[in-house]
């Protein structure tokens, strides 16, 4: 599907080899609100947690586009660390990169699936993310 909906110069990724650590760190703790100063060590073990996706330029080789997901891979599914550089915004990547994201989680068949977001509703909302219905039995425990 992330084909069907993104342009043909880009593709989707499952594969490691595609992730770009470095860029990924970049991107994240210089550009991202939620990860603003993360630190090399902490954003490595993060990645070494999780399964890990990418877009990348067929052309250049160049990944574009970064989404990170933590699961058991059978019943929960955090979609988190989610970025498209700049320069490709606008093109369908992060449209592509969430398609792909779906149908690996559908693949799995996870069934419960979260994010939190300032500024993507719209995206997410595409792929059936809404509003917790019963947000008042949820709970969370922040760092202090």
């Amino acid at each position: 599907m992330p084909g069907d909906v993104m342009d043909a110069r880009f593709r989707f990724s499952t594969d490691p080899a595609d992730i770009d650590r470095e860029r990924v760190h970049r991107w994240l703790s210089e550009d991202a609100y939620w990860a603003r100063g993360r630190s090399r060590e902490l954003q490595d073990a993060a990645l070494d947690g999780s399964r890990n996706f990418a877009v990348v330029d067929s052309a250049s080789g160049e990944q574009v586009a970064f989404a990170r997901v933590v699961t058991d891979g059978v019943t929960f599914a955090w979609l988190c660390d989610v970025y498209v550089a700049p320069e490709v915004r606008g093109r369908r990547v992060g449209v592509g990169l969430i398609a792909g994201v779906a149908a690996e989680l559908e693949r799995l068949g996870v069934r419960r699936w979260v994010l939190r977001t300032a500024d993507a509703h719209g995206l997410y909302a595409r792929f059936g993310f809404e509003p917790l219905a019963e947000p008042d039995t949820w709970m969370v425990r922040e760092a202090r």
